[in-house]
Parts: structure tokens; C-alpha cells; sequence
């Protein structure tokens, strides 16, 4: 089976991401709002089937961790094969292509920005029309396991939050990355399978995943505030999957297979 090596990933993601900054805002608005969808229902099959499994749960929960892990990367590979447009993997994607001389910084700025504010609709699209309003989630045990979710989300410290958001964007940009890596559709979800599963079973913190999960858990009833997922949870999250991507993957692998 034939794949690219690295230096050609970092030639096609560069690429890619460039395309993107040149897109019309239209059309790269409804590209980022479709990646909100899909991560969000990435997120709701896990609420499902990770949740509907207390049982298990009561005995090992490192079974259904690991559920909700291989079930959760189905989102970013409908992102990645469907051509949606993700913030997180953007922060490695449009460091790459700004390093190759591609894009420049203010392009890379209104990526992430626009970026962020689509996904974070499409997330909401899926929160309050696909989970709350069909009540799939408004029955034990996947409101409590959604509510639990969420406030397990809210009960760590800033710093523990930025870390926990670093390691989720190190691994979804890595698995972006390794998507690039395949030449056919198979070994493009495998590629991507692998570290969004790692991130997903070890528990970090993706910001644009949890744009669905906390707001979906306070629509659904969750005493929880918009100020404290924000404030709590979303800024640390999203701070640390800029350096997760950006820095971890974006620039380590920009300086190895970049210019000589």
C-alpha cells in the first residue's frame, strides 16, 4: 500500500490550508459550520453508546473510556473525507502553510477565527435541534452520563484544562496529519482513527468537541452557566489546543520538513 512520507504531508496539508484562506467567506463559513456538525455528532454517538452502557461502567470504566474513544474520530473523518473545515486542526495546518511562504499570519488569523465561530454554530445546531429537540438524550442513562460528562469537564483547575487541551490538539492534528498520509479512504479513517481515539479514551480537552458536550448537558438541564463553561473550560481548552497544534505539530514539523 502506498502512502506519502512526511515531507509530502507537510506539502499537501501546507497546501490545503492555503486553499482555505483564499476560500470565499461564504463558502469557507459553511465548510467550518459543517465541521461543527460533524464533530458534534461525532460526540453525540458517544453520549449514545458510551452512555448507555452504566453497567459496564460500574465494573470498568476504562471499557467504556475506550467506547466512547473509538467511536468519537468518526466526526473528524467525516470533516477530513467530506472536505469540512475544522479550528484545531487548523491551528497546525495554517502554521504549516505560513511557514512555507503560502499564507501570511493575518491569513492564519482569519482562519482561526472564523474557524471557531462556525464550529462553534454548527456545534449548537447539533446541541439544541439534533440532541435536545428529538429528547435522545432527555432519558436515563444518557442524561446523566451527559451531565457527568460535563461537569467532570468543569471540576479541574485552569492550568489542569490548557494542559489537557494540549494533549487533545497534539494528537487530532497528528491525526490529520496522518490522514494526509493515505492515498485511498480506508487508510484515511485508520490514519485519523488512531490518535483521535487516544485522546478521546485518555480524556483531554477539545474545545470544539465540547461546544457540544457542555451546552448540550445545559440544555438538557445541567445546573451549569455559560460563564462557567467559558471561563472554566472553554478559554483553557481552546488556549491550550492552539499550542498543541501550533507549536507541537504545526512548528516542530514546519522546522523538520520546511525549507532546508
Amino acid at each position: 500500500m502506498s502512502y506519502y512520507n512526511p515531507a509530502e504531508i507537510a506539502g499537501i496539508f501546507g497546501d490545503a490550508s492555503c486553499a482555505k484562506a483564499k476560500m470565499p467567506f461564504t463558502k469557507f463559513a459553511l465548510m467550518a459550520i459543517m465541521g461543527g456538525i460533524f464533530i458534534a455528532l461525532g460526540g453525540l454517538l458517544t453520549v449514545i453508546v458510551a452512555g448507555g452502557m452504566p453497567e459496564t461502567a460500574a465494573q470498568n470504566i476504562g471499557l467504556v473510556k475506550f467506547m466512547a474513544g473509538a467511536l468519537f474520530p468518526v466526526g473528524l473523518i467525516m470533516v477530513s473525507v467530506a472536505g469540512a473545515d475544522l479550528f484545531t486542526s487548523d491551528c497546525a495546518g495554517m502554521v504549516l502553510s505560513t511557514m512555507q511562504k503560502k499564507t501570511v499570519w493575518m491569513d492564519l488569523l482569519k482562519v482561526w477565527i472564523l474557524a471557531y465561530v462556525f464550529n462553534f454554530i454548527g456545534a449548537q445546531f447539533v446541541a439544541w435541534f439534533m440532541a435536545h429537540d428529538t429528547h435522545i438524550i432527555a432519558s436515563e442513562p444518557f442524561k446523566g452520563y451527559l451531565a457527568n460528562l460535563a461537569n467532570g469537564k468543569l471540576s479541574h483547575d485552569w492550568y489542569t484544562v490548557f494542559i489537557k487541551g494540549i494533549g487533545a490538539n497534539m494528537l487530532v492534528c497528528l491525526g490529520t496529519w496522518m490522514g494526509y498520509a493515505s492515498k485511498d479512504i480506508i487508510g484515511k479513517a485508520l490514519g485519523i482513527w488512531v490518535p483521535v481515539m487516544l485522546f478521546v479514551t485518555l480524556g483531554y480537552e477539545h474545545s470544539i468537541a465540547n461546544m457540544f458536550f457542555i451546552p448540550a448537558a445545559m440544555y438538557n438541564g445541567a445546573d451549569i452557566t455559560w460563564s462557567q463553561f467559558i471561563v472554566d473550560n472553554l478559554i483553557p481548552a481552546t488556549i491550550g489546543n492552539i499550542v498543541g497544534g501550533a507549536v507541537f505539530i504545526g512548528l516542530v514539523y514546519g522546522y523538520i520538513y520546511g525549507k532546508k
